[in-house]
């Protein structure tokens, strides 16, 4: 099995598990032993499940604009924890390619394999929710062949970042790419680097 169709079905089993309750509250019973690849997987993508449904609820017109600050503040906390994650992933990768020599032609690549990864989580809730819009008893036939359209590009899509991750991590393992980890460092989070924060 390759490391991509271990991550979609990860993935897949995060969003499962999540709609069986479809609550955004509902806590994380990761399956997989604590520092695993494998657990931050689930991890990723059940943060990511969690604030696909916190993006929804914050879009209802009607929403008391107290609820739509917390909301806002829970979306920024979870955009931090996504990155944190992502981070800790790319440092597993490091790790494991750690002893790799790049070749001397060995070329850099545009972004890290986690962040791919993310990509690739979030490609897998837009495939579960695009497939429930075909699926739906109370919209016409226009609206679900534009779905059933939307979501054929979207398991194309699914298809090629998979196989472009899958070489990515091949050719990193080979030494032809080499990785680099730039930290996001979001300026909005920190006290002291945000001005509306540090100049009060």
């Amino acid at each position: 099995m390759s490391f991509t169709e271990k991550a979609n079905e990860i993935f897949r089993q995060a969003i499962r598990d999540y709609h069986l309750t479809d609550q955004v509250d509902t806590p994380i019973k990761n399956p997989y032993p604590i520092d695993t690849i494998e657990q931050q997987l689930y991890l990723k993508c059940w943060i990511d499940t969690v604030q696909w449904h916190l993006e929804d609820l914050i879009r209802d017109p009607k929403i008391d604009p107290l609820e739509a600050l917390a909301l806002k503040r829970r979306i920024d906390h979870s955009n931090q924890d996504r990155t944190d994650l992502v981070e800790r992933m790319d440092s597993y990768f490091r790790h494991v390619y750690g002893s790799v020599k790049p070749l001397p032609d060995a070329r850099i690549n545009t972004e890290s394999p986690a962040w791919a990864i993310d990509r690739l989580s979030i490609l897998a809730l837009k495939i579960w929710h695009m497939q429930e819009q075909t699926e739906r008893n109370d919209a016409d036939a226009n609206h679900i062949a534009r779905c059933q359209a939307k979501l054929d590009v979207l398991l194309e899509q699914q298809r090629d970042l998979s196989t472009a991750i899958n070489q990515l991590l091949d050719d990193i393992e080979a030494g032809r790419k080499y990785m680099k980890v730039y930290r996001q460092m979001k300026m909005y989070n920190d006290p002291a680097t945000n001005p509306i924060l540090y100049k009060k």
